[in-house]
């Protein structure tokens, strides 16, 4: 990239013809701007090779130049003629596009002339040895770097605790809450690429649940039958609970017009995100949120007041993001997820708060019955300083709902369309920090897709819009789920899914070929007990040995695991060997009631699905190892 920097007392411009067949859509033909850094700059072949990184880079010096020079104003002026070699004019314009919104986050009063168009201007030099400065930008170097200056600029970091002490990140004592202390220093420094295969990634394959797929993109994975079966139990238990809160189960499609008015306002501040595609010679991108289409939906739709608050979801099969390639791996980080995303829309403030306090109890709930447990996550809260002032009690008091500590991030204003926002984290074995559930109270797009209610008074009126995912990606719940798991290995101790999710929760292992037949008995009995709790069992009819059995099912993290021999088939009595202490009893004998009753007990109020793959291991096929 190239940059011609001008320390301008004004720099003015008038739009006069295209420069290129398809230029920005302008309604501002003409535009002044005085004491300004006039940036002209020319995008290159090159950086469309690292574009994060091209627009970090720029950001980086013209910030540093206007620093230096003292101004607040800015104007972006694409200028080709800086060079020979010239990106693409689509990339060319993200590019120009995120170097804009970067720089207003840092609170840059800035101005850009319109992409694509011959234009006349006028601008007057200061003069003095700094006015005039010529800068080349070559992608390259570590993209953290950029990051930890670009937070730094930004944010101020906090630790809020439960009595309401405001607490510098560099001051507080981490003593007894050192996971608080790896995801602190996480979000400060915002590392996300990847140095080392996370623990989850082998449990995956060795589990036989999921699986890079090298025919695909990167971060599009393959689920096998139990990873199919475990996404598939929690996407419906996430489903049931949002419906039980009241959302309204919608479906919408995957892909939008690209020159939409609405939407292509809003995919010029997030162009590095996208997958595009083609079809009848217009261009579409493929959705990394719901909200898309929820909120043109929400735009068709005739609402009263008394509607209020309205609660849209989605289960998103899929969303779309193009992450950074560094950054993908397993199921941590993905360009293809599924999000579970409810909309609530609310009147004023007053009902935003308070549906913000009920999601926030949905989603701790939400997680905690997955298997994903309070003291395994770290909160996050962002907000204005402003907004924190105005409202320290409603936030101290969620901060007490949690119960322990949580990271703060202030900002002198609002930089994103949301005022207040609040994430679960999990850290893993990398000391990598994922964002589970999250709720956020967007204050802008209310009004940027012209969503109307009809108020009291008869008038219409643009809602605030609540975005809450109750457990964040499903794949990032299975990916948490794992890495928890691994924690406890390395701790020397067992690791097992929750009952509810396990493809298995009983396995049977005759002594013999006898016995197989009794086995197969006893599960029908199971399934006699009730339609509506299935307790998946199966039975290990391999020739093998009964020890090598019980060590395969170990290693499968079966729950309950009973060998059958000539006194269990007799007494149908059984005693067990249980995956943990909180399922049943070692050393006492159960009958085949008292164990349908444990698992019955267990997973009541979860999604109940039949065993999904053959009851005999020995008509498994084996995916991976």
């Amino acid at each position: 990239m190239k940059l011609l920097l001008i320390h301008s007392d004004y720099i003015e411009y008038e739009v006069k013809d295209k420069a290129i067949k398809k230029p920005e859509e302008t309604d501002k033909k003409k535009d002044r701007l005085e004491e300004a850094l006039t940036a002209f700059t020319a995008v290159e072949k090159v950086d469309e090779k690292s574009p994060r990184q091209a627009v970090l880079d720029a950001t980086a010096e013209i910030e540093k130049t206007a620093e230096q020079l003292k101004v607040k104003n800015i104007m972006l002026y694409p200028y080709a003629h800086l060079s020979p070699d010239l990106a693409s004019p689509k990339k060319a314009q993200e590019i120009l596009i995120e170097i804009e919104y970067e720089l207003k986050n840092k609170n840059f009063n800035v101005k850009r002339s319109p992409f694509g168009w011959y234009k006349a201007f006028k601008i007057s030099c200061k003069g003095h040895p700094l006015s005039e400065l010529s800068r080349e930008i070559i992608p390259g170097g570590t993209e953290v770097e950029s990051l930890k200056k670009e937070r730094k600029l930004s944010s101020y970091w906090y630790i809020l605790t439960e009595d309401g002490k405001l607490n510098d990140v560099g001051e507080f004592n981490f003593t007894e809450h050192e996971n608080l202390k790896k995801f602190s220093f996480y979000e400060k420094e915002k590392s996300r690429a990847v140095k080392q295969e996370p623990p989850h990634v082998k449990l995956m394959q060795k589990l036989e649940i999921a699986d890079y797929e090298p025919a695909s993109d990167g971060g599009n994975m393959r689920f096998y039958p139990k990873g199919r079966f475990i996404k598939k139990l929690i996407e419906e238990y996430v489903t049931q609970r949002v419906v039980e809160y009241g959302g309204l189960e919608v479906e919408t499609p995957i892909m939008y017009d690209m020159d939409h008015p609405t939407l292509s306002k809003y995919l010029q501040r997030f162009p590095a995100r996208q997958y595009q595609v083609e079809s009848d010679k217009r261009n579409f991108f493929l959705r990394f949120a719901a909200c898309f289409g929820q909120f043109l939906m929400a735009h068709d739709a005739t609402i009263s007041y008394k509607d209020l608050p309205l609660k849209i979801y989605e289960l998103t099969k899929y969303s779309f993001r193009r992450e950074q390639s560094g950054e993908l791996t397993g199921l941590r980080r993905l360009r293809a997820f599924t999000m579970p995303d409810v909309h609530a829309f609310t009147s004023d403030l007053d009902m935003a708060m308070n549906e913000f306090k009920i999601r926030f109890d949905l989603s701790l709930s939400v997680l905690n019955n997955i298997g994903i447990d309070t003291a395994d996550i770290e909160m996050a809260l962002r907000t204005t300083k402003d907004f924190y002032e105005k409202n320290k009690d409603f936030i101290i008091d969620l901060v007490k709902k949690y119960g322990k500590p949580i990271l703060i991030e202030l900002w002198d204003e609002r930089i994103f369309y949301f005022i207040l926002k609040f994430e679960f984290n999990f850290v893993d074995m990398s000391e990598k920090a994922s964002a589970l559930s999250t709720d956020q109270i967007d204050i802008e797009n209310g009004e940027r897709y012209d969503i109307n209610f009809t108020d009291k008074d008869g008038k219409p009126k643009h809602p605030l819009i609540l975005h809450c995912s109750p457990s964040g990606a499903i794949e990032r719940v299975i990916y948490a789920l794992l890495e928890k798991e691994a924690i406890k290995i390395s701790k020397g101790q067992k690791p097992m899914l929750p009952v509810w999710l396990s493809p298995t929760q009983i396995r049977f292992i005759p002594v013999k070929s006898d016995y197989i037949k009794i086995c197969e008995n006893f599960i029908e009995d199971f399934n006699k007990e009730s339609q509506y709790v299935h307790v998946r069992a199966d039975i290990d009819d391999r020739e093998q040995s009964v020890s090598r059995k019980i060590r395969d099912a170990e290693k499968e993290w079966i729950p309950v695991i009973v060998v059958v021999g000539e006194k269990e088939s007799k007494s149908k009595t059984f005693t067990p060997r249980f995956r943990t202490k909180e399922i049943g009893e070692e050393n006492r004998a159960y009958t085949l009631d008292e164990l349908y009753n444990i698992i019955k007990e267990i997973t009541s109020g979860f999604p109940q699905q039949r065993i999904p793959l053959p009851v005999q291991l020995s008509i498994r096929p084996k995916f991976k190892y």
